[in-house]
């Protein structure tokens, strides 16, 4: 049996301790304002280059702290892949020296654009989850959704005191490269989260070494879960349908990927948070990884 199987069989086993706030997965920006004070509550912002905007003196979400995604130290390089979840020490120093502790509820703030950005949240939450912490939610919507509302904005952003965070590992959410070879022979459905022309293998990511896809997977691109019209992301309802046209049942054990595990993250979110499939895990080296061996097979095959 893979680790990835041995996690899924010990999840029907965990019950997840209560919120410290009454929050879901997703949280809108009218709670954030209104428990923006809680002694208990770390916002995390995410946002990139903040300063270099026309939002004037005042850019910031009052009582946030500020870790952007690109460079605070989110995701690395391994081993020659992009974008892996650094080493268990590094990411703990990083949630730590923003304050947060297991007593927190975190909500993280991207910007809100689209889905390619929203996925920079869905990463961070997963990153969470990875950790042992199930008390973080996003902001539906992100800053579009909370500047909309009336949301405080300050100069700068809040300068945490440094915590001690204490890390529970949750290997259900992880996937690995033998747990995705295991999955082309065993029940679990691969989920493409890619952009349909990259899923046929009309065009790649430079980060992949050939096109195509991996065999048996079905195609759900990131972009069916998050409308960049309204900032919000799927209702359950719309979730269960995208998954239902692909034949991916509401409990089916999947492994969502893409290129390097973040167009991913908005699938897994979707399915594993919104739609509430607690067989779903996330392969962190995705494409970029799975691709740098030329013996694993891929659809269509290599040229």
């Amino acid at each position: 049996m893979t680790r990835f199987a041995l996690a899924l069989a010990a999840t029907t086993a965990f019950v997840a301790p209560a919120f410290a706030l009454d929050a879901g997965p997703l949280v809108s920006a009218d709670w954030l304002i209104e428990n923006a004070g809680d002694d208990n509550l770390v916002i995390v912002d995410i946002r990139a280059d903040v300063e270099n905007t026309d939002l004037g003196d005042t850019p910031y979400i009052a009582n946030a702290v500020s870790a952007p995604y690109n460079t605070a130290g989110w995701r690395t390089e391994i081993d020659g892949v992009p974008g892996k979840i650094p080493s268990i020490a590094d990411v703990t120093a990083l949630v730590e020296s923003l304050g947060i502790d297991n007593d927190d509820h975190v909500v993280i703030v991207p910007w809100g654009t689209d889905s390619t950005e929203f996925g920079s949240a869905t990463r961070v939450y997963w990153t969470f989850k990875y950790l042992g912490h199930d008390d973080v939610s996003i902001l539906d919507g992100g800053w579009r959704q909370y500047d909309a509302a009336g949301g405080a904005r300050v100069a700068t952003p809040a300068t945490p005191e440094a915590s001690e965070f204490t890390v529970t590992v949750n290997d259900a959410v992880l996937a690995t490269t033998d747990d995705v070879l295991a999955a082309l022979d065993n029940e679990t459905q691969l989920v493409d989260g890619r952009p349909e022309a990259q899923y046929r293998g009309e065009t790649k990511s430079p980060v992949a070494a050939a096109p195509g896809t991996i065999p048996g997977s079905v195609n759900i691109p990131h972009s069916e879960f998050y409308s960049s019209d309204y900032a919000t992301f799927a209702q359950p309802e719309t979730v269960a349908a995208l998954a239902s046209a692909v034949g991916v049942g509401s409990a089916d054990p999947n492994i969502t990927f893409c290129n390097t595990g973040h167009w991913a993250s908005v699938a897994w979110f979707g399915l594993s948070e919104v739609l509430g499939n607690e067989n779903t895990a996330m392969y962190d080296g995705s494409m970029a990884e799975y691709t740098q061996d030329p013996a694993r097979p891929l659809d269509p095959p290599r040229s």
